[in-house]
């Protein structure tokens, strides 16, 4: 394996982290900011109030996405694997 290859895969694996975690950190973004301007608008000022709803916004998008996830992993491994074997 050459620089030029183990810099594709430095990035490829880069996006890859990316696609993974990009719903979940939007789900979180999106329930974050909804909370905050239902505590802003009802001037409610309870720090632990965000925490469950992300938790839960997050379970379910992961559990949405795990197939897709495995999929990419899955495929992501198997190039690695052939450019092992291919030296």
């Amino acid at each position: 394996m050459d620089a030029f290859q183990a810099a594709e895969f430095a990035k490829a694996s880069l996006v890859l982290t990316l696609t993974l975690a990009g719903p979940m950190l939007l789900a979180s973004l999106v329930v974050g900011v909804t909370v905050g301007l239902f505590q802003a608008l009802t001037q409610v000022q309870e720090s632990t109030l965000t925490f469950v709803p992300k938790i839960v916004a997050i379970g379910v998008v992961l559990l949405l996405c795990l197939p897709l996830m495995g999929h990419a992993l899955s495929t992501f491994m198997a190039r690695v694997a052939d450019a092992i074997i291919a030296g």
